[in-house]
């Protein structure tokens, strides 16, 4: 169970502080449109962040520590009427490492295709299997592959039940008329993201969620050579699905999310470990393959 450590010390003090599952930070960026009413923007910002942060997610209790991070830039393209909008989703989340300060990135990405109509005096209420309009399916499905991800990180397959939320929320949007939620649309959408997440065929895709992060990055702190060596083997997974079918989209945002942080984790590590992270992630990730070898020249 998700930070069971945390849970009972909390239990045995008498001090358990529940509290709801994200710590959402939400930001609407209008510098694309003129002439809008600043006082609707501002209701929708409060009710998005309301809807997320305040909404009781899962079964499970979360001490205010363990509240997942995240932001939600929402990039507002056009604005017609008062009341249609469409845009871009920037999402970013985070995860705390066992014993340290540091968050590692798990999500970085941006949804092309969204579009909804919002009036101030509208509620977000999201009822499963029931779609009733488009915001409230584009911030639930998040919700849900965000716990997803996460829980996903604390125990093999642990993101299952989130994942099943989302594509039922997909398969309830899909006769809605709005973009992202089929798969014809394209190769990169909410679809595809949820769908090749519960795909067997890419399950090593979650294998290495869970070994990268649970069996490697959280015993760092306690045994660096052992948990770099678990993150090391961890990319064996991701390149499993690389061969199996290169340029898969969930491959792509992994990628992005944790680029950065391997190549800085690497780049003090010892001769060998750093030529096999090169080797890999050069191979499954060509496009930046110059990034990776640039840290065999630091020696």
């Amino acid at each position: 169970m998700k930070h069971l450590g945390l849970f009972f010390a909390f239990l045995l003090l008498g001090q358990i502080a529940s509290a709801q599952e994200f710590n959402f930070k939400v930001e609407l960026n209008t510098q694309q449109v003129q002439n809008y009413d600043p006082s609707v923007i501002t209701s929708l910002k409060t009710a998005m962040t309301e809807f997320l942060n305040n909404r009781k997610w899962t079964n499970y209790d979360f001490t205010p520590a363990e509240r997942i991070e995240c932001t939600l830039l929402f990039n507002i393209q056009q604005i017609v009427g008062s009341d249609q909008f469409s845009g871009t989703f920037h999402i970013i989340m985070e995860r705390p490492v066992y014993h340290s300060d540091y968050h590692s990135p798990l999500l970085n990405m941006i949804d092309k295709d969204v579009r909804f109509q919002y009036t101030p005096s509208q509620s977000i209420n999201f009822i499963q299997n029931s779609y009733s309009d488009n915001l409230t399916s584009l911030l639930a499905y998040y919700a849900y592959m965000i716990l997803g991800v996460d829980f996903d990180t604390f125990s093999p397959d642990g993101g299952t039940p989130f994942y099943q939320q989302a594509m039922s929320i997909v398969q309830s949007a899909q006769n809605s008329g709005m973009p992202g939620w089929t798969a014809v649309e394209g190769s990169q959408n909410r679809y595809h993201f949820v769908e090749q997440m519960m795909n067997k065929a890419y399950e090593p895709l979650r294998q290495f969620l869970y070994q990268y992060h649970r069996l490697g990055l959280d015993v760092m702190a306690s045994d660096e050579e052992s948990g770099k060596k678990a993150v090391l083997a961890s990319l064996q997974y991701l390149r499993q699905v690389y061969e199996n079918r290169p340029g898969l989209y969930d491959l792509q945002l992994i990628l992005d999310a944790k680029r950065n942080e391997v190549i800085q984790m690497f780049s003090q590590a010892p001769e060998n470990e750093k030529r096999q992270m090169v080797n890999i992630m050069s191979l499954i990730d060509p496009a930046n393959g110059n990034r990776y070898r640039e840290i065999l020249q630091n020696q």
